[in-house]
């Protein structure tokens, strides 16, 4: 079965590891591809395939300086996978909420003893 194509979807596009650490890198500033790929312990034309790949879905843009290309992150495309990870916000908050109130709970009856009626 084929593949989906990782330029089109952002979601496909950082399922692969090194273009992760790609962004992580690219946090920090602008850098050349030579750079990259040595941080990365990948060859300059494996790391220019995946910087492609970041471009063509908006995760990174490129400038020319002379003869180098310098990338930079482009957090922007990022933007689809900060709305469907927010949807998970409220059920982790609801889930954190429910744990902090039975830990509370907890402390409560460490602090006055067991109450009546209940078990020991």
């Amino acid at each position: 079965m084929a593949r989906a194509a990782t330029t089109s979807d952002t979601f496909n596009a950082i399922a692969e590891l090194q273009r992760r650490e790609i962004l992580v890198l690219l946090r920090s500033g602008e850098r050349p591809v030579t750079e990259l790929a040595r941080d990365l312990g990948m060859t300059q034309p494996q790391a220019s395939k995946h910087l492609r790949v970041l471009r063509e879905v908006g995760l990174v843009q490129v400038r020319g300086m002379g003869k180098q290309r310098l990338y930079a992150l482009d957090a922007r495309g990022l933007r689809p996978v900060h709305e469907w990870l927010g949807g998970f916000e409220q059920f982790w908050n609801e889930s954190f909420d429910r744990l902090d109130e039975y830990v509370q709970e907890l402390k409560r009856t460490r602090q006055t003893g067991p109450r009546d009626g209940d078990e020991q």
